[in-house]
């Protein structure tokens, strides 16, 4: 059987630029460094996979990219703007109109059906997609007035990117994405994160700890101890539907 593959994408205008981008937590009297001068930069349209282990920073560097935390020093740019220093509206608006976000964890509001979970978002977004239009990318137009308890965890994940979609982000973060499922159903979850960088242009970044799903991605940044020890770039893509772990 051959295998199909994608030629990985060729990076695009500069989105986020990290330098020096340090972390610390104080605990009581304790420090613990998060991360240690991160130096990255990251390209519209690409798709890219933060590995490493549990407390390696991977979800520290998503938050920051994502607005939910800022850096102790150094500097985040994104698209020529400056995100440290940020003030709480600022980063709110971006938030809101910037990123989209999938947790390993879904966040539905049980009493609302998958529609009205979305309708939740666009209805406070600039320039929306429909409820049935991000429903329909993730293959859900079937399912979309049906509450959470009637849906699978892959099902509910897949209504949980559509969220993060449907306000068209130039920035999509999975954090873990498919961590609480199983294995056909998370190639399922990551088909519809792939559709969702090849056909809108969505800078997506996801992080595991699973080593497999770096070959879907154009470019893999490996962390160990709040660093970024390696970063590798694939020639060609695996599709999502060929992983196997």
């Amino acid at each position: 059987m051959t295998t199909t593959v994608h030629q990985s994408h060729t990076p695009g205008k500069v989105v986020f630029e990290a330098h020096g981008v340090r972390k610390v937590y104080h605990t009581g009297e304790v420090d613990v460094v998060a991360l240690h001068g991160v130096d990255i930069e990251l390209h519209a349209g690409e798709l890219i996979c933060l590995l490493g282990a549990s407390g390696s920073g991977k979800s520290t560097l998503l938050n920051i990219l994502g607005g939910l935390d800022v850096p102790t020093s150094g500097n985040l740019i994104y698209k020529g703007w400056p995100l440290n220093g940020a003030d709480e509206g600022t980063l709110t608006l971006f938030r809101r109109n910037c990123v989209g976000f999938v947790f390993q964890f879904y966040n539905l509001i049980p009493s609302l059906t998958a529609r009205e979970n979305i309708a939740l978002i666009t209805s406070i977004s600039r320039n929306p997609m429909s409820p049935e239009e991000a429903l329909e990318m993730v293959g859900l137009s079937a399912r979309m007035d049906h509450f959470p308890s009637q849906l699978s965890g892959g099902e509910q994940q897949r209504v949980a990117i559509a969220r993060a979609i449907a306000k068209r982000p130039e920035v999509l973060l999975c954090d873990e994405p498919t961590g609480a499922l199983d294995v056909t159903t998370g190639i399922t979850v990551l088909e519809a994160v792939e559709r969702i960088n090849r056909e809108l242009g969505t800078l997506t970044v996801i992080i595991t700890h699973n080593a497999v799903m770096a070959e879907m991605a154009d470019r893999v940044l490996h962390l160990s101890d709040g660093k970024i020890i390696s970063s590798h770039r694939n020639e060609v893509r695996l599709p999502a539907s060929q992983l196997k772990w």
